[in-house]
C-alpha cells in the first residue's frame, strides 16, 4: 500500500480522498515547517503532498529514498528542487489550473480598490471622520486597461474588464491577432501599451525576459495619472521607481498583492496613501483552495496506484510501459521545441510536427506536449505537458501532426516547423542507438549535432574564416567548446554553426560576433539535459 506524507494543510475532504482510494496517509499539516524532522521521516513516504509551507530541498530529497511523486496543491514551485527530483526519479505535479479565476477576480478586486481608494476611505471612517470630499475617485467604465500577459488569468481578466465597459488592450508575445479579435481586446506591443493605458495590470510568470519589465524609463513613458495593479509576481516592477512616481503624482495610484521579497515586511510602496497592498492573496479563497487541494490528491492517488501521470512538470504523460522507451524521444521533441521557443520571438500562428519512421507508432500525444511545452518554456517556465497545449490553444496556435513511414536515412525522426507572420522556422531530430538525441537538420541544412546544456548558434554566409573567429573568439572569452557542428546549403550560400559549450558565452563576447559583420545571428541557447 502507498503511503503519503501530506505536511502542509490541505483540506479533510483531499486527505479523505487518499483513503478512500486505498492509501496509507500521514496528516501533519505543520510538519513542513520543522525541517528536522521532516527530514527524519521522509524516508518512509512515497508520496509527499504540500502547499507553499514545505520545502522540498535538495537535502529532504536526496534522504527521500522511497519519494516517487511531490505534489503541489498549487501552481507556484519554487519551494521544490525540481532538478533534484528529476535526477532522483520523482515526479513533481502541481495543478496550474485550480487558482486562475480567483487570482483574476483578485486583480480586479485591487482595481476597483485603488480607483476608489477603498482602503483609506474605511480606515478613515473607522477612525470616525467623515471625509467625503478627500477620496474623490474614478470610474472603470470607459477606461482603458492595459492587460500585460494575457494567458490563462489574464484572458480572465480581459473578459471580466470587458464585462465592466473597459476597452482592453492586451501584450502578450504568443498573442495572435486572430486570438485577440476573439477575445474582443485590441493586440498591442508595450510601448503602445504604456501611453494608452488607464490602468495596467500585469499577468505574466518571473523569468530573465519579465524581471523588472517596469521600470522608471517605462513608467515615465505611461500616461499621467495611470495606475498600476500587480497580482502576478513580485520583481516584475521597480518598487523604488514606482514609489518615486506615485509621490510625484506620475502615477495616481497602484495596487500590489505580490512583492520583491515575500514575506514583505518593508518595501518602498508602504505607507503611501494611494496604494493598496494584501499579503499575495490571489489565490487565497475558500474555493481556491479547495479546489487545488482536491485535484493534487486524486494526480497523486492516480500516479501511486495506477501509473497515470497528469500536471507533472518533469515528465510527460504516459504510461510507465512507454516512458521505457520513449523517454529519449520525449527529450529530444522538448529539446526541438526549446531550439524554437527560443529562436522566436513574434507571435506563433502553428506548430506542425512531422514524425517519421518508428517514433510515428509512438504515444504522439505526450510527443506533442513535449515539442509545445519546449517552445512555450520561453516565456513561461511554469507550463508543464498537460498545460502546454491548453496554453497553446488559448493564444489561438493551431497544432498539426503528420505521421510518415520511413522515408530517408535515419529509421525515425521528428521535425518541427513554427509558422509566424513572418516565416517558418524548422529542425528536425532524431535518437541514436545510444539513447541520445541529436539536431540532423536546422532550416533545411543537414547536421550532426550533439545537444548540450549550452549551446550557440550562428548563421553566416558561407566564407573561409568563420571557424578560426569563432574558435579565437570562445578562447579568448575562456569558453570551451565540447563540439563544433556546421552546415550549409550550397558552397557560398548560407551556413549554420552550432557550438556545444561548458558554459554560456558571456555578453560582450556574442556582441564582438556580431560586430565583425561576418554574422546575420547570434544566440546563447540553453537546453535541459537532466
Amino acid at each position: 500500500m502507498p503511503k503519503v506524507l501530506v505536511s502542509d494543510k490541505l483540506s479533510e475532504t483531499a486527505v479523505q480522498i487518499f483513503r478512500d482510494r486505498g492509501i496509507d496517509v500521514d496528516f501533519e499539516p505543520n510538519l513542513g515547517k520543522d525541517k528536522e524532522k521532516l527530514l527524519s521521516v521522509i524516508d518512509q513516504y512515497d508520496g509527499l503532498a504540500i502547499r507553499s509551507a514545505t520545502k522540498a530541498t535538495e537535502k529532504i530529497i536526496a534522504a527521500a529514498e522511497n519519494l516517487k511523486v511531490i505534489g503541489r496543491a498549487g501552481i507556484g514551485t519554487d519551494n521544490i528542487d525540481k532538478e533534484a527530483a528529476s535526477k532522483k526519479g520523482i515526479i513533481v505535479m502541481n495543478t496550474p489550473f485550480g487558482n486562475m479565476t480567483t487570482t483574476a477576480e483578485h486583480a480586479i478586486a485591487m482595481m476597483f480598490a485603488v480607483a476608489r481608494q477603498i482602503p483609506e476611505a474605511s480606515a478613515s471612517t473607522h477612525a470616525g471622520k467623515w471625509e467625503k470630499s478627500k477620496f474623490m475617485g474614478v470610474e472603470l467604465t470607459g477606461k482603458t486597461l492595459g492587460v500585460i500577459g494575457a494567458g490563462n488569468i489574464g484572458g480572465i481578466v480581459c473578459d471580466r474588464a470587458k464585462g465592466l465597459k473597459m476597452k482592453v488592450i492586451a501584450y502578450d508575445p504568443f498573442l495572435s491577432e486572430e486570438k485577440a479579435a476573439k477575445m474582443g481586446v485590441e493586440k498591442v506591443e508595450l510601448e503602445d501599451l504604456f501611453p494608452r493605458a488607464d490602468f495596467i495590470t500585469l499577468h505574466v510568470p518571473k523569468t530573465e525576459q519579465t524581471a523588472n519589465m517596469i521600470t522608471a524609463e517605462r513608467i515615465a513613458q505611461m500616461k499621467k495619472g495611470v495606475r498600476i495593479i500587480n497580482c502576478a509576481r513580485g520583481g516584475l516592477v521597480d518598487e523604488d521607481a514606482l514609489a518615486e512616481a506615485l509621490k510625484s503624482g506620475h502615477v495616481a495610484g497602484a495596487a500590489f498583492d505580490v512583492f520583491a521579497v515575500e514575506p514583505a515586511t518593508d518595501s518602498p510602496l508602504f505607507n503611501l496613501s494611494n496604494v493598496v497592498v494584501t499579503p499575495h492573496l490571489g489565490a487565497a479563497t475558500t474555493e481556491a483552495q479547495e479546489n487545488v487541494a482536491l485535484q493534487v490528491a486524486e494526480q497523486m492517488s492516480n500516479y501511486l496506484l495506477d501509473g497515470a501521470v497528469e500536471n507533472a512538470l518533469n515528465m510527460p504523460s504516459m504510461t510507465a510501459e512507454e516512458a521505457k522507451v520513449m523517454g529519449p524521444w520525449v527529450k529530444l521533441a522538448g529539446h526541438l521545441g526549446a531550439f524554437i521557443g527560443q529562436m522566436t520571438d513574434e507571435p506563433i500562428k502553428a506548430i506542425n510536427i512531422l514524425y517519421d519512421g518508428a517514433v510515428a507508432n509512438m504515444n504522439l500525444p505526450a510527443l506533442n506536449c513535449a515539442v509545445i511545452a519546449g517552445i512555450m518554456k520561453r516565456v513561461n517556465p511554469d507550463v508543464n505537458m498537460v498545460s502546454a497545449p491548453v496554453i497553446a490553444a488559448e493564444r489561438g496556435i493551431n497544432i498539426s501532426t503528420t505521421n510518415q513511414s520511413k522515408s530517408g536515412v535515419f529509421d525515425a525522426y521528428i521535425k518541427v516547423t513554427v509558422v509566424t507572420e513572418e516565416r517558418e522556422r524548422s529542425i528536425a531530430g532524431t535518437v541514436f542507438s545510444d539513447g541520445k538525441p541529436r539536431f540532423i537538420q536546422i532550416k533545411g541544412i543537414n547536421v550532426d549535432a550533439e545537444i548540450g546544456r549550452h549551446m550557440v548558434y550562428t548563421t553566416n554566409e558561407d566564407v573561409p574564416g568563420i571557424i578560426g573567429l569563432l574558435g579565437n573568439t570562445m578562447g579568448k572569452a575562456g569558453v570551451n567548446i565540447a563540439n563544433f557542428t556546421l552546415g550549409r546549403n550550397t558552397p557560398g550560400g548560407e551556413a549554420i554553426a552550432l557550438l556545444y559549450i561548458d558554459h554560456p558565452v558571456p555578453n560582450d563576447a556574442i556582441k564582438a560576433l556580431e560586430a565583425t559583420g561576418m554574422f546575420t545571428q547570434v544566440e546563447n541557447l540553453e537546453f535541459d539535459v537532466a
